[in-house]
Parts: C-alpha cells; sequence; structure tokens
C-alpha cells in the first residue's frame, strides 16, 4: 500500500438527482443541472471538515462524514493510504428531500479519491463502490453518467444503459421545508405487490422510455405508478395532495426518489411557465438535464479558491 504525498488536491462536481421518475423504481435516475463542487486536499495529518449550506450543523466534522468515508472506501480499494484530509464544500442540495445529497457526496467522495491517487475516472469502478454504500443504484448512477439512466442488476454486479431525452424536455422540482428520511419512506413500502398492479407498473416504465426520448407529450400517462407513492403518501401528505393537484392540470408530476420533492417533466415552454407560478409551502426551482460526476481543474489565478455553488440561485459563479 502507498502513501500519498501531502499538497494534493482535486476539487469534483457532481449533480444533484432524481430517481424513480414515477414507475422506475430503484432502476431510473435523472442527473439535474443542479450541482455541488467539492474539495479534498491531502493534509500531514487527521480530518479537516469545512462544511457550510444545507444540513451543514447536523453533520460530523470527523472521519465517519459521507464523503470522506466515501474517500477512504476508494482508496483503499485502490491500495493507497491518506495521511490525513481536508474537504471543503458549500452544500446546496437539500438534504432528505428526494434530491440525491447522499448519492451526490459518495460520489463526490469516490471520484476524488480516485483523481488523487493518479487513476482516470472509471465510472463502472464508481458505480459498484457507490451502490454499496448507498444500498440501491438510481440516484448514484444518474450522478456518476449524468442524463436519463437505468440501473438494472447483471452476472458482472449493477449495470447501467444510458437512455436518449428529446431536446425539448424541462423539469421544474417543488421543495417543501420538512424533510423525510429515506428509510422512513422505503418503511412504508408493502413486501408484496398486486400482479396486476405489477403489469400496469411495467406497461408505463417502458412508456415512459419512450416519452423521455421522442414525445413528451406522452409523460402525464407515462408516469403513472403503482408500486411506491401511494403507499408512501402519509409520510408527506402536502406533497402528495400537491402531486395529485398538477397531475390533474395535466402535469407529468411525481414524489422524486423517496420525497418529499415533488418533480414536473415536460417540455421546456411548460415548464417556464409552471416555475412562475406560486405554490405555498413550496420552494420552485426550475432546472434541466445535465452531464455526470467530473474532476474541476483550480484556477490559478485563484489560488486554493475555485468556483463554488451560490445557494441563491443553485448556479455555479467564479469565486476568486
Amino acid at each position: 500500500m502507498r502513501t500519498l504525498a501531502t499538497g494534493g488536491t482535486v476539487t469534483v462536481e457532481v449533480p444533484a438527482t432524481s430517481a424513480n421518475l414515477g414507475p422506475g423504481f430503484d432502476c431510473f435516475g435523472l442527473a439535474l443541472s443542479w450541482s455541488e463542487l467539492v474539495r479534498l486536499d491531502v493534509i500531514e495529518s487527521g480530518f479537516d471538515i469545512d462544511v457550510t449550506g444545507e444540513g451543514s450543523d447536523a453533520l460530523p466534522r470527523d472521519e465517519s462524514h459521507l464523503i470522506v468515508r466515501s474517500a477512504l472506501t476508494g482508496f483503499a480499494d485502490l491500495g493507497v493510504r491518506v495521511p490525513g484530509l481536508r474537504l471543503s464544500c458549500r452544500n446546496t442540495i437539500p438534504h432528505g428531500r428526494g434530491l440525491g445529497s447522499s448519492s451526490a457526496a459518495i460520489v463526490a467522495g469516490l471520484l476524488a479519491a480516485r483523481s488523487l491517487s493518479g487513476g482516470a475516472p472509471d465510472q463502472r469502478w464508481m458505480l459498484q463502490h457507490a451502490t454499496a454504500i448507498e444500498g440501491h443504484p438510481d440516484n448514484v448512477a444518474a450522478a456518476i453518467y449524468g442524463g436519463f439512466v437505468m440501473a438494472y442488476g447483471s452476472s458482472d454486479g449493477v449495470a447501467v444503459a444510458q437512455g436518449r431525452l428529446t431536446d425539448d424536455l424541462g423539469a421544474v422540482v417543488l421543495i417543501p421545508e420538512t424533510p423525510v428520511a429515506t428509510e422512513a419512506a422505503r418503511s412504508l413500502l408493502p413486501e408484496l405487490v398486486p400482479h396486476e398492479d405489477a403489469a400496469a407498473n411495467s406497461a408505463r416504465a417502458a412508456l415512459l422510455v419512450h416519452a423521455l426520448a421522442t414525445d413528451p407529450d406522452l409523460l402525464h400517462d407515462a408516469t403513472r405508478e403503482w408500486l411506491h407513492q401511494d403507499y408512501r403518501s402519509r409520510a408527506m401528505p402536502e406533497s402528495f395532495e400537491l402531486m395529485g393537484r398538477l397531475r390533474g392540470e395535466g402535469f407529468a408530476a411525481v414524489i422524486s426518489g423517496a420525497g418529499p420533492t415533488v418533480m414536473v417533466l415536460g417540455r421546456a415552454g411548460a415548464m417556464d411557465a409552471l416555475a412562475r407560478r406560486k405554490q405555498p409551502g413550496f420552494v420552485l426551482v426550475r432546472t434541466s438535464v445535465a452531464g455526470g460526476a467530473t474532476v474541476v481543474a483550480a484556477a490559478d489565478k485563484c489560488g486554493a479558491g475555485q468556483g463554488l455553488p451560490n445557494p441563491k440561485t443553485h448556479t455555479m459563479r467564479r469565486q476568486c
């Protein structure tokens, strides 16, 4: 096992994600144009955690922090030891809202570890480790590969197929103030579902792949599902009521991941109009589909500073 020298530094950018998209339970994922920048430095010893923004008051400040823990998993697999790590980031993705904050953290740690170790990015390597840490592949797959992904089990482990997307696709996420823990949402799911529900859900999942690729007008029908949203409704009644109301107006509204964020997919023009509407109790963010996790080079003129997320606009800006 080799030891990294101090002074190494890397900054990675990882997108927020939305999983399930209605019928694609634990399979479909979408990378969103809302990202986190995470910096890791190799230091002489210990763990220096500098995290601000969303959820920072509840996050650990030692090696149990999810980004650091994921990085250490990656280092161990690569046969690398680090004397110490400094983590710097400002969180903008809300925690416990179904927008893939934990997946972004896991992928950021793994990608940073691989880069600091001198290896080229390896999506399949990241997918296997990220899925093992997260427990399911949909969000981490979208964060790694970007765009629309379909994750599935194969003889070689978890695999990903990337779906096509029409150019005229937009999205709006409606984020409530109160979070819902993924574990709590999953605990409401039944062990068995009726065969007719499974069959209906399979048909809509197939239709959704087609609608995303070529015909957004089919998204409302294609996002109907039978496996998880109704069962979770009592954990997020306000979100469920909003989703139902929007679907009643013809919008393709779904619960994003385990919730409670509501995501709406549709033609870009319709999403622009929806984003201008007021929804009491929810913050509306107009977003679109984005690429996957990348390594970001620091700018020389900024020294140790690099682009950081602007938490007010959820866009990237230079900070020198």
